[in-house]
């Protein structure tokens, strides 16, 4: 090789590494530039949600103030606990209780894949999940329970959480809405329960179940002995063992419009019967014209119609 061509061999290869230098450099700007450009999705569900009824989407601040309300069509979206908290119990009156109960995972239950270590998320041992929904909702466990007073009438107030497990009543859930009772009996106090639950919660087997019992075996105590109001609301969606329990068992029974309440779901049902149903059979409007609820109540409007049912009833002030 003659030492002309040596240097335009070397001349082609000095430009190839200069145009690849180029290229990754270039690359490396476009990354960095999209990196800064892309959406982050977790601070936007921070800050808007979508209706789940016409697909609006809605500003957070804004559709707490409308209590969850859609404002484009009137659809009742899901309010956490807290929030639902805030809708009957004058400020700075709410006294929790038992909010350090948790639950023991007393079955062990797990899958089969979990003993393996192939985990996924439908695979999660019943503990793995209680721990992820924890983290999720900062609620130890499906409900919360307390004190408060609504304008100036000391009330206990239950208000179960969907978000947690989907509001399953599990012991936990049971205990504290049966040491909610006990205690409003002993102080005479009127117990309200609003009740947003897919039923009992599988994973405790017989335990979920016997909840079932010992509220009722509360209540009965609370309403027929002490003769002391219990006032139920149920919201969507309401079914299986607390239909069949405590949210029935109100002196008064209220429910949110379009709410969807039920035992067993349309399809059990159609499979258990063998013939179709009718839609929307088992949502508030046509329920309640089967005499199933005594009122049907806005959330605008709760406050004010269970000051009025107070007054009616006769209890006192503080």
């Amino acid at each position: 090789m003659s030492i002309k061509e040596w240097f335009e061999d070397r001349r082609k290869i000095t430009g190839l590494i200069k145009n690849s230098v180029e290229s990754d450099r270039k690359d490396a700007n476009e990354t960095e530039k999209n990196k800064n450009l892309s959406i982050d999705y977790a601070k936007i569900n921070r800050l808007w949600a979508q209706c789940d009824n016409c697909e609006s989407l809605l500003y957070i601040r804004f559709l707490r103030e409308n209590q969850s309300v859609c404002k484009e069509c009137g659809y009742y979206l899901q309010m956490n606990s807290s929030d639902r908290i805030e809708l009957p119990i004058d400020r700075d009156t709410w006294r929790p209780m038992d909010e350090d109960m948790y639950t023991l995972d007393v079955l062990q239950f797990h899958s089969e894949n979990e003993i393996e270590k192939h985990l996924d998320s439908e695979d999660e041992s019943y503990k793995d999940h209680i721990t992820f929904y924890q983290i999720e909702t900062g609620l130890t466990d499906a409900i919360q329970t307390g004190i408060g007073q609504l304008n100036g009438i000391p009330i206990a107030l239950g208000v179960m959480d969907f978000k947690f497990m989907g509001g399953s009543m599990g012991s936990v859930v049971g205990e504290k809405i049966t040491r909610l009772i006990e205690r409003a009996t002993a102080e005479s106090f009127p117990v309200i329960m609003v009740c947003a639950s897919g039923g009992a919660r599988m994973q405790e087997g017989s335990f979920s179940l016997m909840q079932m019992a010992k509220i009722a075996s509360a209540l009965y105590i609370h309403q027929k002995d002490k003769k002391l109001l219990y006032i139920s609301i149920l919201t969507s969606p309401t079914t299986g063992g607390v239909t069949a329990s405590f949210g029935m068992l109100g002196d008064i029974i209220i429910a949110e419009p379009k709410a969807y309440i039920a035992f067993a779901g349309k399809r059990v049902i159609e499979q258990t019967l063998g013939q179709k149903v009718i839609e929307d059979f088992q949502v508030t409007e046509h329920l309640f014209g089967h005499g199933l609820f005594d009122l049907i109540v806005s959330r605008n409007l709760l406050k004010g119609v269970l000051s009025e049912l107070f007054r009616l009833y006769g209890l006192p002030r503080k």
